[in-house]
């Protein structure tokens, strides 16, 4: 799994590395976020899943960190405007407010102790007074690699990179401009990481909470004037356990009252509740595994440190641009299916 160093590999691995690992000093490995299982557990996050060639997960935790940072700086700039913005707003509404209380000969003008909510717009993660502090308002709306957590996994060939709970970050969109970098040429093909999922949420694999994560996912994407549909909708569930023995999903027996709460071990079941949960929110739609206009991706996340019978999953919806669906359906890849052989 990841180590914290590349010194630690000693002497005669180093022989192997090829000049980007020697660049330990330039981009540190971060430490594993030992309290993040907990957190998935028993809240939703958003993040990112990387595949990469077993024994390489080091060289493709720097690789992955130097990628999303460019990104996500991006994304600061962009968010820290908006903050600013808004902010200028709640001050003017502020000012209106205190002159109009000031007419009514009433001046006692006290501020609003939910301006940071107001204008960061966050739900969770709040103080007793309703709001957000603004240092973690500014992280979650703006972003870098910082705020990332490095979550160990038990499985090889994985990692999973982590927000805090409260971020509001649109991973499928960070995807999509890396993309189009690679098409452009303006992002040289990574070598280590293959293979980027983004999370949009978290669950713990129960039928309940694995539907009403799906049918809110689903009604955003069809929300969103971007994604162009036609009617019938066309979907396609992937599902994936990477890393995943059947013996650690195996939960205690269950009273009658708790049947529907049963972990979804199976992928059938696992398809029929995603399909439920779309046609919820879609009546008229339909599977489609050729060219479907969206993807709902299920993958069980092979998290360290995680109590046995609690399998958490991660879910994204997907548009058709980002998809592959041969040989099967999966998150296209960064680089050449030739390259990912040989590399593995």
């Amino acid at each position: 799994m990841v180590e914290e160093s590349a010194a630690s590999e000693g002497p005669e691995a180093n022989q192997d590395l090829t000049p980007w690992e020697h660049h330990s000093a330039v981009i540190r490995l971060p430490r594993f976020d030992y309290k993040a299982p907990s957190s998935l557990l028993e809240n939703s996050h958003a993040g990112f899943l990387i595949t990469c060639p077993i024994r390489r997960e080091k060289s493709a935790t720097k690789e992955a960190i130097s990628i999303l940072d460019k990104y996500l700086r991006s994304l600061a700039s962009d968010g820290f405007e908006k903050l600013e913005s808004s902010d200028v707003n709640v001050a003017a509404k502020k000012r209106k407010i205190c002159l109009e209380k000031i007419e009514g000969e009433d001046t006692n003008c006290s501020e609003e102790s939910n301006s940071v909510s107001e204008a960061g717009n966050f739900d969770e993660g709040e103080n007793k007074s309703g709001s957000v502090p603004l240092e973690e308002t500014q992280n979650a709306a703006c972003g870098s690699s910082a705020t990332l957590s490095l979550v160990k996994l038990t499985g090889s060939g994985l990692l999973l990179f982590t927000f805090p709970r409260y971020s509001r970050t649109q991973t499928a969109d960070i995807l999509s401009d890396i993309f189009n970098s690679l098409n452009s040429g303006s992002l040289r093909p990574p070598q280590w990481c293959h293979r980027i999922l983004p999370i949009q949420a978290t669950c713990s694999l129960k039928e309940d909470n694995l539907r009403e994560i799906v049918s809110k996912l689903v009604q955003q994407f069809l929300e969103d004037d971007r994604h162009k549909h036609g009617k019938p909708i066309k979907f396609a569930v992937a599902y994936n356990k990477r890393g995943i023995d059947e013996t650690r999903m195996n939960t205690k027996k269950t009273s009658e009252k708790d049947s529907n709460q049963v972990t979804l071990s199976n992928r059938n079941q696992c398809f029929s509740v995603v399909a439920r949960a779309v046609k919820d929110v879609v009546e008229d739609s339909v599977v489609d595994l050729e060219s479907p206009q969206l993807v709902v991706f299920v993958e069980l996340l092979p998290l360290s440190r995680l109590p046995q019978g609690t399998p958490i999953a991660a879910v994204s919806v997907l548009p058709q641009n980002l998809v592959a669906t041969k040989p099967r359906i999966s998150v296209k890849s960064l680089i050449s299916d030739s390259k990912t052989k040989k590399q593995s």
